[in-house]
């Protein structure tokens, strides 16, 4: 009998009926005064005269107007490189503990996000959150008493000046509480080891010692672990190693693109549970399985806005137009994409954290992401979103029966002088279906969109597809970037940058 799980289970179940259910609109009000008043004799808050906007009646416009919006360049430009000079107050209270490194899926500089305390806190009681809406997935006792691989970036971190540094993934690792370190997987010696490959290798021998009963990750990066350690113990499936494996906590992506190939790899179902972990918070996590959409965690430590993700608000590097209207959670509408702003306990002011959303369920604050802002495709008129082409991908692995995890696009000219949209699509179809696959794309595209239509009836003269194997994704990441850790995948790319990947795949 699982005694342990079963106390574990009460306490959850215990938890929750001394709960009161969130009004979350009124927990973001409340939210943007506790940061502005933390953060009012700040340099920032000095700057904006946040204790005028604490005396208004009004205290969301009122922000929303004296505030510009800010991206990380324009963040780190104008108050967070004061930090790196020894300023302290800057944009928060003291000195952040921490910066999160991060490339995204732009490039290789690293940017250095600030990660104060308070963040820490933040980080720590949204997991906790997390935890306790384990009630509602109806898992067995037995599930609380099994460990979790937790697969992200080397917790060792590097130490500069006052803080330490490293991926976000590996800082929270670094501050999981003491209690659940016996839980957790690879362990504190593995999950320092800095390169992944060797890391991955380390776990795969380690796998056998294990009694895993959940793996929290980005999709893919878990999908190359699991392969790893069934290729090294000759498994047909990971259930046969880790046989009590019930939970899968995916983070950093939508998991849909990756259902089928992850599938693939066990040996019967598991529940997956989608979260939102980004550099600059835990944006949101899956509370409930009637769902796969995630809840904002609206309560604690971050304050959320929504840009309509219109054209007209979209410059073309992906920044907002400066009259782009800002919405609070009470003005969103259902069926509408937006770009995600939020200001943090961090730091972070009115900041465009790159991620657009959808809200499934607007009074329970549940949202799904639907792509990035620079990963909008709007050439010759086309509008296509990330969510669009992760659509056409599912429907491409229905008609070819295939799995499609990884895809890069980039429309320029072609030869003859007209526009084209040139797709790279990971998968292990024979190349000689290039041609096949690019007229079922390019018919899906157009009944899901009728933009897309308008534009091949125009301007935009045909797609072209070239089918390559899915490891030179992540082959181009571990050149360019490293991999693991909060590596994405850029979806959309520019000239420029499109003209290195294809000399990339060409000699790989």
């Amino acid at each position: 009998m699982a005694i342990l799980g079963n106390i574990i289970k009460g306490i959850i179940n215990l938890k929750d009926t001394f709960s009161s259910e969130i009004i979350h609109g009124e927990a973001q009000q409340d939210v943007l005064k506790q940061l502005l008043e933390k953060a009012k004799n700040t340099q920032f808050g000095s700057h904006y005269k946040f204790q005028d906007i604490l005396d208004s009646d009004n205290p969301a416009k009122q922000f929303a107007d004296r505030l510009p919006f800010f991206d990380y360049n324009k963040m780190n430009d104008d108050w967070w490189h004061k930090l790196h000079e020894g300023e302290s107050d800057v944009t928060w209270p003291g000195n952040p503990s921490y910066f999160a490194l991060s490339s995204g899926t732009t490039g290789k500089t690293s940017k250095r996000i600030p990660v104060t305390d308070d963040m820490i806190d933040a980080i720590r009681q949204a997991g906790i959150k997390q935890v306790f809406a384990l009630k509602n997935f109806d898992l067995p006792a037995d599930f609380f008493e099994k460990e979790m691989m937790m697969l992200g970036s080397s917790t060792d971190l590097d130490e500069k000046d006052d803080h330490l540094e490293g991926e976000i993934s590996g800082i929270t690792a670094s501050n999981i509480p003491t209690w659940f370190r016996s839980y957790y997987k690879p362990g504190e010696e593995i999950a320092k080891i800095d390169d992944w490959d060797d890391r991955v290798q380390r776990i795969a021998e380690r796998a056998e010692d294990w009694d895993i009963g959940a793996l929290s990750g980005i999709p893919s990066w878990i999908e190359l672990m699991l392969q790893k350690v069934i290729e090294h113990h000759k498994l047909n499936n990971i259930h046969e190693i880790w046989p009590n494996l019930q939970v899968f906590t995916s983070g950093g992506v939508a998991f849909g693109p990756y259902e089928k190939s992850f599938q693939s790899l066990m040996g019967k179902p598991v529940t997956v549970i989608d979260t939102y972990l980004a550099s600059e918070g835990y944006i949101a996590t899956q509370v409930r399985p009637e769902t796969d959409a995630m809840q904002l965690n609206t309560d604690n430590g971050i304050y959320f806005e929504f840009v309509p993700f219109k054209p007209e608000y979209i410059n073309e590097d992906g920044s907002l137009t400066n009259d782009a209207p800002a919405l609070t959670l009470s003005e969103v509408e259902l069926d509408q994409d937006y770009a995600l702003i939020i200001s943090t306990v961090s730091g972070a002011w009115r900041y465009l954290i790159g991620d657009t959303i959808e809200f499934t369920d607007i009074q329970r604050a549940e949202i799904k992401i639907t792509g990035r802002t620079k990963f909008f495709l709007n050439t010759v008129g086309s509008q296509l979103s990330v969510n669009k082409m992760d659509t056409a991908m599912r429907d491409l692995e229905k008609q070819f029966d295939t799995t499609i995890t990884e895809y890069t696009i980039c429309a320029k000219r072609g030869e003859d002088g007209e526009f084209y949209h040139y797709w790279y699509l990971g998968t292990e179809l024979e190349r000689k279906n290039n041609e096949q696959v690019a007229q079922a794309l390019d018919k899906s595209l157009q009944e899901a969109n009728k933009n897309y239509k308008v534009a091949r009836s125009k301007a935009l003269h045909g797609v072209v597809v070239k089918l390559i194997s899915p490891d030179t994704f992540y082959d181009w990441n571990a050149n360019n970037k490293k991999k693991g850790g909060q590596v994405k995948m850029e979806r959309v790319m520019g000239e420029e940058k499109f003209a290195d990947w294809e000399t990339f795949v060409s000699e790989n």
